[in-house]
């Protein structure tokens, strides 16, 4: 490259590149000067810039950050840390990894590439497309991302975009990340915990590494608590500002539904155009909105213009991106798109199409209760900072409107300052295990910008020893380390090593992988459910839900290998009323996951889906893992109590339990939230003698006292002296007494 700090042809663009004298030598001035007097080239890959490279520079130097760029190339430089202050619009996102990438190229790439972190993995596919048509190079050679079991890169890849939890789990087999030069960690003000995570580990790891840039991207609410965190940094402050009209509605949060419809109405009939977000507390909020939207909204004049509905779920792949400039030219001309999401997606919604956001200013929030090991499903007020970036989402180009079903007081009392850590209100096993993973590599210190709480610890490695993953020194034993090798909680990753014993690898992988993708059954409209039943039936198994996705996924195999095409896939989905992306995405998980069994030579028999002594052994499988998640139907009508608290919940209206009315006494379930509806969901049948054969005998004594605890006692007593024996001799070096001196995260 050019030995000049700003590298600039005159005739072709404006855009400027940053690099020390140091750094660049006379050869690549030279090529520069030969590169202008022709065709500019792109040094990433060599080949002459294309006419959309240049459009969308023009585009990119009107970001508000693009001011910060020399400021920030010099902070690169002369510092190791760098902390970018900005909002959701300002482009901080898509820009500052374009220069972190020029000034790896700068010195050839000797100390890595750029890696740019991302809370959702939808953010991190859009970001990567867009960065990809920006820099002029292609997806998944120069640019390039990585989600949890899809990766889009290549050993030509110098800037990649992935999901936070994806770095963390890269620092599994390399724990100073030695591929890298710049790390970059956006989204922080999310909280997740794999950043927060990562945040506390790349403390020691810059300490190891001098020649490591990290960036931090962060919205001004949490400027202050990062700039304690790590010290006397470089902070770059983009300057935005936003004209938007804030409009607070009191009162509205008590019919928030008639509210949102005469508010959508009232902006279809207006002559603005643009598009719409709504913000609800939770998933089925968006259910119900979209029916009454989409029930009312079919009486509008249709010369107003199509009112196109979309639903956003969690967890789901969307395309509510920036779309190309031709569909947006269509989609603002001829109709107008209402997006109804929940609240964790505000920060993945950067259209530039959206005009007018309705915000009810309450989520549903999961929190983790670690004395009964489940969560609860609890309506709280949004954080100041949530409503804060929710108004910059409608952009800075032109003026947006905000309406908020709530009043300033409500805003400024009952709204905390900033969004809650994740790691204060989850469930930590898993991220337990992998700090245990990452000590073998003699990083287990981790200093946590907001510690959790020392009960939310304690559980963790509680379960991770009930699951056999700890010894007895309270270090990873060589059955956790192969457990933390699968990217899944710690008790699935104990059924799947258990499905290796009992010879139903096959069947156990397929579970695995359909829990883990989203829900294979189709959002259903109200009035709908019996006729899904019907389509479902097919697919029920006596033996319970886990069961019943084995028999989808194999369905759903057999048409995909004996159609003619995707299309015929699809209508065999639509057909069944079944998610064909979430049949897809199990197909992918579970590819991946046969892939780690190989690749870690665990033993693996051929599929006898179906015979009696497979189900037992599935059974086994999942009891091996699920054993602190057992309930019994204490009155034969349906009501559930929890073994591990007195918590009572009925089985899920569409486990196939439920719909033929055939209830098991006792169930092993895979989820349960303390909601309005405290439903079980994914259940099958075990039997207690099974689950006294497979519970670590410390962990039935320590259960609390209950009726069903003194039955399975009985049972107990009934085994044959023999079995106990082995039982016992195969837990002796597990000791309840020692259990708490073990468990010390180191």
């Amino acid at each position: 490259m050019a030995e000049e700090e700003e590298l600039e042809c005159p005739n072709s663009s404006s855009e400027k590149r940053y690099f020390p004298d140091s750094l660049g030598s006379s050869e690549g001035g030279e090529a520069g000067a030969l590169a202008c007097e022709d065709l500019e080239l792109n040094p990433f890959d060599g080949l002459p810039y294309s006419s959309r490279y240049y459009k969308l520079l023009k585009e990119r130097e009107d970001l508000p950050i693009w001011k910060e760029k020399y400021s920030f190339m010099e902070n690169l430089l002369q510092s190791q840390i760098v902390i970018v202050s900005g909002d959701a619009r300002c482009g901080k996102s898509s820009q500052v990894p374009q220069w972190c990438a020029e000034y790896c190229l700068s010195i050839r790439y000797q100390h890595g590439g750029v890696v740019c972190t991302q809370v959702h993995k939808q953010s991190v596919v859009q970001l990567a497309l867009r960065v990809a048509d920006e820099m002029d190079v292609n997806i998944g050679h120069e640019v390039g991302y990585m989600i949890p079991f899809e990766n889009c890169c290549s050993s030509e890849t110098i800037l990649r975009y992935c999901t936070d939890d994806m770095l963390q789990r890269e620092m599994m087999s390399s724990p100073f990340l030695g591929s890298y030069g710049v790390i970059i960690l956006d989204d922080i003000h999310e909280r997740s915990i794999a950043t927060d995570v990562l945040l506390g580990l790349l403390k020691d790891v810059l300490l190891a590494r001098p020649e490591l840039k990290l960036i931090i991207n962060s919205s001004p609410h949490l400027i202050s608590k990062l700039s304690s965190y790590y010290g006397n940094v470089p902070l770059i402050e983009v300057k935005n500002k936003h004209p938007v009209e804030v409009v607070y509605l009191s009162g509205a949060q008590k019919e928030p539904f008639e509210s949102i419809l005469r508010l959508i109405f009232e902006i279809h009939r207006s002559a603005e155009k643009g598009d719409v977000v709504v913000f609800l507390a939770c998933e089925q909020d968006i259910e119900k909105a979209y029916e009454i939207i989409c029930q009312e909204g079919s009486n509008l004049n249709p010369d107003l213009g199509e009112l196109v509905v979309v639903p956003l779920y969690p967890n789901e792949k969307c395309a509510l991106f920036k779309p190309n400039d031709e569909t947006e030219k269509r989609c603002q001309v001829y109709q107008r798109r209402v997006v109804l999401t929940a609240s964790s997606g505000e920060s993945a919604i950067w259209s530039s199409t959206v005009k007018f956001a309705i915000d009810v200013g309450v989520e549903r929030r999961k929190v983790y209760n670690p004395r009964i090991r489940a969560d609860s499903l609890v309506m709280q007020p949004i954080s100041q900072s949530q409503a804060e970036i929710r108004k910059q989402i409608l952009g800075s180009s032109s003026s947006g409107k905000l309406f908020c079903l709530y009043s300033e007081e409500f805003a400024s009392e009952d709204m905390r300052p900033l969004k809650p850590a994740e790691m204060q209100e989850a469930n930590l096993t898993r991220m337990v295990l992998f700090m245990k993973r990452i000590d073998i590599a003699g990083l287990g210190h981790c200093d946590f910008m907001n510690r959790p709480a020392p009960e939310s610890l304690m559980q963790a490695l509680e379960d991770l020893d009930y699951l056999a993953a700890l010894d007895n020194d309270g270090n990873l034993s060589e059955f956790g380390i192969i457990m933390s090798e699968f990217p899944l909680d710690p008790q699935l990753s104990k059924s799947i090593l258990a499905s290796c014993e009992f010879d139903c690898v096959d069947e156990m992988l397929t579970i695995a992988a359909m829990v883990t993708a989203p829900n294979c059954f189709s959002h259903l409209p109200r009035g709908a459910e019996e006729a899904a039943l019907s389509c479902w039936k097919t697919f029920f198994h006596p033996e319970g839900d886990h069961f019943t996705l084995i028999n989808i996924y194999k369905a759903y195999q057999d048409v995909a290998l004996n159609s003619s095409g995707e299309h015929c896939v699809e209508k065999w989905c639509h057909d069944y009323l079944l998610n064909c992306s979430a049949l897809r995405m199990a197909d992918v998980i579970r590819a991946e996951l046969l892939e780690i069994i190989k690749r870690i030579e665990l033993p693996y028999t051929e599929p006898a889906f179906g015979s009696k002594e497979n189900t037992l052994n599935i059974r086994k499988a999942l009891l091996s893992g699920y054993f602190m998640q057992i309930a019994r139907d204490v009155d034969g009508s349906g009501n559930y109590l929890m073994l591990t608290h007195k918590q009572v919940a009925q089985l899920h209206p569409l486990s196939c339990y439920s719909v033929t009315k055939k209830m098991p006494e006792w169930v092993l379930f895979h989820k349960f939230s303390i909601s309005d509806n405290n439903y079980i969901r994914i259940a099958s049948e075990i039997s207690p003698e099974l689950f006294m054969q497979l519970a670590p005998q410390y962990y039935f004594s320590n259960l609390p006292p209950s009726e069903s605890k003194d039955i399975l006692q009985q049972v107990m007593d009934h085994l044959s002296p023999i079995s106990t024996m082995k039982k016992e001799q195969k837990m002796c070096e597990k000791c309840p007494e020692t259990t708490e001196q073990r468990c010390t995260i180191q």
